[in-house]
Order: C-alpha cells, then structure tokens, then sequence
C-alpha cells in the first residue's frame, strides 16, 4: 500500500503536470483551430442557459477555492482566521459551489447523452469529460462527510502541505496523504486524471480569455431583406 501511495500520490501528479503543460503548449502550437469549446447551444437551446450558468459558475467557484485553499501558505491567512475556520469556510461556500456545479453538470451530461442532436455532435472526449467531471464533483462534495469529523483544519493542513510540496518539487509528498479517507484520494487521484486528460479535450477553452473583444471595432449586423 505505501508503494502505491508514493505511486498515485508521489510520482502521477509530476506525470500530470507535464502532461498538462506539454501536452497544453503542443496543442496551442500546432493545433489551434481545435482550440475552441464547441459548443451545442446552436442545436439545441432548451435548459442550456441554466445548466451553463449553474455549472460554470460552480466550477469557477470551487477551482479558485482550491487554488486559494491548497496553495496558501498559513501565514497569509493565519491573522485573519484558523485553519478550523478556514475548513468551515471551505465546506460551506465549496458544498454551496459544488451543488450547483452538480446540478447543472449533471444537466448537461443528460442532455448530451439523450438529445439526438446533440449526441450525434458529440465526440467520445466530450461525453467523457462531462461525465468525469459530475463524478469528481460528486466526490467532492462526498468528502464534506469525512471532512465534518475534523473540522480542527489538521487535514487541510496536510493537503496543503501536500499540494504546496508537489508545486516546489519536494520529496516525499505523498506520505502527507498516506492516511487520508479513501474519498479524498479518489479525489485527488481524479483531479490529477483530468489535468491528464486536459490538452486533449474541450478543456482547453478555458485558457481563453476574450480580452480582445472588449477593444475590436462595432459590427454592424443587419437582417436580410
């Protein structure tokens, strides 16, 4: 068991970064009409708004609050809360994100599979990644479960330290996890799938920040006669 902690935990999550940026870089490089997210709302429009509102706006939420919550170091935060209070935070505002990310995923993923239309544009990728991420979110919010028997902080101490190690190339980062829930590992072991997966798929488009659009010219739009 250690050696297969110290191998999901210690060693995949360097294969996936290099995945992710590598694989990012090459399909920016010389794949950029791929670069897009393809969206289906012109074949259908029907619930689309809503799922894409409530599961973007989910997922944005509890991206940055895994960004913020794993790579700040304590002292950045440690004047203004505890790590205890930190973690409710956390299972409060990411349980909130993550239901609505759920709800509107899971939307979405029955609408790509049921609605013909959209199923015969679909790829295997698109179908793929849609479902991965309503079973990580789900995962996510199972976690709160086990979370709520240490709301002490101690845990996000160590995945914390665990995230933070990783990014700094440390050794031996996987013995911070070695004793976590199986839930977290599922987790983390599928957040570190879909960076994996990332520079293959629809993924990619949210690196694309529409900056030029807000300094392009008017265009002028005229219905035909």
């Amino acid at each position: 068991m250690s050696y297969l902690n110290t191998l999901l935990f210690g060693v995949y999550p360097y294969i996936a970064l290099a995945v992710l940026f590598i694989g990012t870089w090459a399909r920016y490089d010389h794949g950029q009409f791929t670069w897009r997210a393809q969206s289906s709302q012109m074949l259908r429009k029907k619930n689309m708004v809503l799922a894409s509102v409530l599961f973007h706006v989910g997922i944005l939420v509890i991206f940055f609050g895994h960004l913020v919550g794993l790579l700040a170091p304590k002292w950045a935060y440690e004047w203004l809360m505890t790590p205890g209070q930190k973690q409710i935070m956390a299972v409060v505002v990411g349980g909130l994100a993550g239901v609505m990310c759920l709800i509107g995923g899971a939307m979405l993923a029955w609408r790509r599979l049921t609605d013909p239309r959209i199923r015969a544009s679909s790829t295997l990728a698109d179908n793929l990644v849609i479902c991965i991420l309503v079973v990580q979110v789900t995962l996510g919010l199972l976690t709160i479960i086990p979370t709520t028997g240490h709301l002490d902080g101690s845990q996000m101490l160590k995945f914390s330290a665990w995230a933070q190690g990783v990014l700094t190339l440390q050794g031996g980062v996987a013995a911070y996890v070695a004793d976590a829930h199986w839930i977290f590992k599922a987790h983390i072991f599928l957040g570190l799938t879909i960076f994996v997966l990332f520079p293959f798929t629809r993924l990619v488009h949210m690196l694309s920040v529409p900056v030029e659009y807000f300094g392009r010219k008017y265009q002028v739009v005229r219905k035909r006669a």
